[in-house]
């Protein structure tokens, strides 16, 4: 065998064990082992040593995701700049954000009318044509690393698009290609799944399987008709997703965002969620991305509660994903703009807070998604809370179906059997800031921005890495020309999709806008976490006690450096009593404050460090 490089021996020598172990737990396949090994060493020597160099740099310094300096941006291609060259053409604006980390949306060749939003994808190694080309991703990621910016993108590692090549070879009858996917003759597996496989789309995309007609056949479809289930028992899935994944990362994504990753094993009998063999498998894309490109994080999109989360950071010793979303929290945070009541927030957090500081946490308000109320109804029993009647509190206060609201949002696959419908709506919107500026209220915009304003600087305090959605640092409102959109009308999630506002951008250099009053107070906020270590992700955080159910209290404390948040979710100006001593600051005004009995401006916070 010819001699490989020594440094793929060198890593390969550190994880093979353990991989080749894991590799035949699941598929006890030698030759399928061997091909994956040399699948590795192709992909190790194709790694430009632009990124090689990237490589190294980041493994001397494994905590550079970890510290108070990170900030995420979410944004899709199209809105912002409409291909990948726009993005590079407006890297000056995202540096002038603060970002450091871009999450572009999916971006991968997919069916125009059967994308789910990039997330059918029909060739994983192709960029979809109206957005740019490879070669532009390539540029892309090259000079975001010269500005010190990470480029994630979205692996769709659970289905592909019935357009991809597998899916027309399977369609077409080839056994091959069947055997990628889940291929029946009659319907009596296929059933036996649906007696305990949940659907995720119930309303608008009912059942885990449909008829394919062409090959005469049931074929699984978790998701929406038009996306096949991969069926990750077969080697050779497994051994040819990993290498589309690697073949983004030479392109010069730095962290791959895992779509769905709980799904990606499927046995009968039980809910096709979560099971232990998905872990397995995350566990060697980590090992695989260790021996080729070691710079790589795995963010884990896993929304459900936090006990179902945290299994996927894996172990301190055998990690699986780097970093993965802090969905409760999001939700949780609606939660108590809708209720004013901060108790389940804090009881959530305390819980994070009780979780070891390696675990990394992407914190967001808002999304490209809906808003899911997934919410720890078992704790909100106690103070009389029934689940169906409080979501339908909820959305009805988050939509502004309730006079005392201002908030403007739409209902997304709503079940009115179950009572059970998600909410869409962009930050600003759901703020009141849409409602204020259609009524032309000057007191009600300014009490909408300063909700706004409190709720960025609550991201900001929390451990982990704050993520704006493109957009929410201007303001920027609901779209609602979706509904105009044959393609887009029936999903409301376009409601907050829509193109990032460039003119309305401008206003942000225009003292007195709301533009301006949003960019310049959330710049002014991260470039003040950026400064202060007390935000790494290090530091020791707890819950502080504001005796006020309307006020949060968070306190943090890292080398030698002590600090008191407060927010208040309240309509009135309400005192959080609390009883620090020490001689604290205020971090915004750098002015000495008594932090005893302090009284918070409704809809405001102070950040007290000490």
């Amino acid at each position: 065998m010819k001699k490989r490089d020594p440094l793929f021996e060198k890593r390969l020598l550190k994880y093979g064990d353990e991989l080749k172990w894991l590799y035949n737990e699941l598929y006890d396949d030698e030759h399928a082992y061997e091909y994956f090994i040399s699948m590795l060493y192709d992909f190790f020597q194709q790694r430009s040593s632009e990124l090689k160099k990237w490589d190294a740099e980041k493994e001397a310094d494994p905590r550079w995701y970890k510290g108070s300096n990170m900030l995420g941006m979410l944004m899709y291609t199209n809105c912002f700049g409409g291909t990948l060259k726009g993005v590079s053409e407006h890297l000056d604006y995202i540096e002038e954000c603060g970002v450091n980390y871009l999450h572009l949306m999916p971006l991968l060749e997919s069916p125009k009318d059967r994308s789910d939003g990039g997330y059918a994808v029909s060739d994983f190694r192709k960029v979809q044509p109206e957005l740019g080309t490879m070669e532009d991703l390539v540029a892309l990621s090259s000079e975001c690393r010269k500005r010190g910016i990470s480029i994630c993108l979205d692996f769709v590692m659970n289905h592909t698009s019935e357009d991809h090549e597998w899916a027309r070879r399977a369609r077409a009858g080839e056994k091959e290609f069947q055997d990628r996917y889940f291929f029946y003759d009659d319907w009596n597996e296929p059933n036996d799944y649906e007696e305990t496989v949940p659907q995720v789309f119930p309303q608008t995309a009912p059942g885990n399987f449909i008829w394919c007609t062409a090959a005469n056949k049931v074929v699984m479809t978790t998701f929406y008709p038009y996306q096949w289930d991969l069926n990750y028992r077969n080697p050779t899935v497994f051994n040819d997703m990993t290498a589309n994944m690697l073949y983004l990362c030479n392109q010069g994504v730095g962290i791959i965002r895992l779509d769905a990753v709980p799904y990606i094993w499927k046995t009968v009998g039980t809910s096709c969620r979560n099971l232990p063999q998905v872990h397995t498998l995350v566990r060697m894309m980590h090992i695989a991305s260790k021996i080729v490109c070691p710079g790589t994080l795995f963010l884990g999109e896993v929304v459900m509660e936090p006990s179902k989360v945290v299994p996927y950071f894996g172990t301190l010793e055998k990690p699986e994903c780097q970093m993965l979303y802090n969905v409760t929290t999001m939700a949780s945070t609606w939660h108590t703009v809708a209720t004013k009541d901060v108790r389940l927030l804090k009881h959530q957090m305390g819980i994070l807070f009780s979780l070891p500081k390696e675990y990394i946490f992407l914190n967001y308000l808002r999304c490209h998604d809906d808003i899911g109320w997934g919410l720890d109804y078992d704790y909100l029993k106690q103070y009389g809370v029934q689940q169906v009647s409080h979501k339908k509190y909820l959305n009805d206060y988050l939509r502004g179906a309730l006079y005392e609201s201002s908030s403007r949002g739409e209902l997304y696959n709503d079940d009115p059997a179950l009572g059970d419908a998600r909410l869409c709506g962009t930050t600003a919107s759901l703020c009141g800031i849409e409602a204020a500026e259609y009524e032309q209220n000057s007191d009600k915009l300014s009490w909408s921005i300063r909700l706004d304003i409190m709720l960025h600087a609550f991201l900001l305090t929390q451990s982990g890495i704050p993520v704006l959605y493109s957009g929410d640092e201007i303001g920027q409102l609901n779209d609602y020309g979706y509904h105009n959109d044959p393609v887009k009308c029936d999903d409301s999630r376009y409601l907050h999709r829509g193109d990032f506002d460039w003119d309305s951008a401008k206003c942000r250099k225009k003292r007195g806008t709301r533009q301006w009053q949003l960019f310049s107070a959330i710049t002014k906020l991260v470039k003040i976490r950026k400064q202060h270590k007390v935000f790494d992700s290090a530091a020791d955080a707890w819950i502080v006690e504001t005796h006020n159910d309307n006020i949060l209290g968070i306190g943090r404390y890292y080398d030698g450096e002590k600090m008191i948040a407060l927010f208040n979710f309240g309509d009135y100006d309400a005192v959080a009593y609390i009883n620090e001593e020490g001689n604290y600051k205020n971090l915004l005004t750098r002015r000495r404050f008594d932090a005893k009995n302090v009284t918070v401006p409704a809809h405001d916070f102070l950040w007290l460090a000490y």
